[in-house]
């Protein structure tokens, strides 16, 4: 693998019109569309976020504390929520939209259920477990709850060995913890953050079968690694309510196989590469069949799956998502490298988009990606320059903690892990709006 470092973050139809069902269908989802955006505008609805899919999630809170929160997805009321009394963290009733919109359905689906714990996750964000309990106006309740409990998503109250009271018991409890590892997603609908080529190799463990790595710089062996994406296709959405935007993940596209045509990956890759910024970090300034040569060594790699960044389409960002076995790091890791260890090398090309704030949605987002591609990742593994405080405070906003440092050939770095319990446990993902942030406090700000 080439030596690198990271670069520091900083109109009305007439009648006798025929239309094609692909028509028909665009024309169904623009009308979606308008109403979403109408219904985003009305003074007593508010947008929380948007799914994976594009669909649009609304809520409208009431003046009256009282009466329940109706939940909208695409501008049709699926659900509602309200509050019950307790005594310590609220208890959510949920409620389905018949109950609160007159024709409406009694049952509420998996993919939209899925949705409205999206929003709940993402306003009670703090919360480590949300209880809930369905109405008995929801029909299809039992189902629901199978879902959940089946998926992981919630779980009864405990109790001691051979009390079985829980199971009598209408609350469950919904968990963070699962919630965003993307439990309840994958074989259940097709909402969830992980998008085509990545959803479908984690509906099931890629099989164990023993390979091996020889280059220059490596000789390893390690599990054999999934088959790589098509190039452009897109392995990773999630909005960020504190941004507005979509982040999005994509395997890079190097274009046709051939020395004339340059692809818009690999053109913005080379502009990037060639700005002092990035430079000074990466050191790969040249011409472009100099990149384009780089990038066919990467997308060459098993080891290494190559992706570009972007906010609502705009490319921003470059990453480089590694296994840590088969990697030139992994003789520096204490203890040795394990099979499913990964890492990353990024680097944020457009000016606009860096800084904390909005360096911190893309870098969890990494971090979420890792951890669900695969329930064996562990761990996330960086080895960032020693003096490059601002991708060493970056990564500490997601959990990761000093564990050692190291000279490489080429550079004097620290080595930063993120066990994936951690990750997951703290409250790193929600993004909720009105925050610029993760709630978690790195150490090292709570040190100074």
């Amino acid at each position: 693998m080439i030596q690198r470092q990271e670069t520091e973050i900083l109109s009305d139809m007439a009648p006798e019109h025929s239309f094609t069902d692909s028509q028909l269908s665009a024309m169904d989802s623009a009308g979606h569309r308008l109403q979403s955006t109408q219904l985003a505008s009305n003074g007593r609805w508010k947008r929380v976020l948007v799914l994976p899919d594009d669909a649009r999630v609304d809520i409208e809170e009431p003046q009256d504390a009282s009466r329940p929160t109706k939940l909208a997805i695409e501008a049709t009321v699926v659900c509602a929520y309200r509050t019950l009394p307790r005594s310590k963290f609220p208890l959510l009733e949920i409620l389905p939209a018949a109950a609160v919109e007159q024709n409406a359905s009694t049952d509420i689906t998996v993919a939209d259920l899925w949705g409205a714990l999206n929003v709940l996750h993402t306003l009670f964000h703090k919360q480590e477990n949300i209880p809930i309990v369905f109405s008995r106006g929801v029909k299809n309740a039992p189902d629901l709850t199978s879902y959940l409990l089946i998926s992981g998503l919630a779980r009864r109250r405990h109790t001691l060995v051979g009390d079985t009271s829980s199971t009598r018991e209408p609350e469950l409890f919904l968990l963070r913890e699962t919630f965003w590892q993307g439990a309840g997603t994958t074989t259940f609908h097709n909402r969830g953050w992980l998008r085509g080529h990545a959803a479908k190799l984690a509906s099931a463990p890629f099989p164990y079968v023993q390979s091996f790595t020889r280059s220059p710089l490596v000789i390893a062996g390690h599990p054999l690694r999934p088959p790589k994406p098509r190039p452009g296709d897109v392995v990773y959405r999630k909005y960020v309510p504190s941004m507005g935007r979509m982040l999005e993940f994509t395997y890079l596209d190097l274009g046709a196989d051939g020395d004339d045509e340059v692809s818009p990956h690999l053109a913005t890759f080379h502009r990037w590469h060639n700005s002092d910024h990035v430079n000074r970090g990466w050191g790969e300034r040249g011409p472009i069949e100099k990149h384009r040569q780089y990038i066919r060594d990467i997308m060459a790699d098993p080891g290494v799956l190559p992706v570009m960044m972007s906010w609502d389409g705009e490319l921003m960002g470059y990453a480089e998502l590694v296994y840590i076995k088969e990697n030139h790091v992994a003789p520096y890791v204490p203890g040795g490298a394990w099979d499913y260890d990964r890492g990353l090398h990024i680097l944020v090309g457009e000016p606009k988009f860096r800084g904390l704030v909005r360096s911190k949605p893309w870098i969890a987002g990494i971090h979420h990606f890792l951890f669900m591609t695969d329930a064996r990742t562990l761990r996330v593994i960086g080895e960032p320059k020693a003096k490059n405080y601002a991708v060493i405070l970056l990564s500490e906003t997601v959990g990761m903690n000093l564990e050692t440092s190291l000279d490489l050939p080429y550079k004097r770095s620290v080595m930063t892990w993120l066990p994936r319990e951690r990750f997951f446990k703290l409250d790193v993902l929600a993004f909720a709006q009105g925050e610029d942030g993760p709630s978690h406090v790195p150490l090292a700000k709570a040190n100074l």
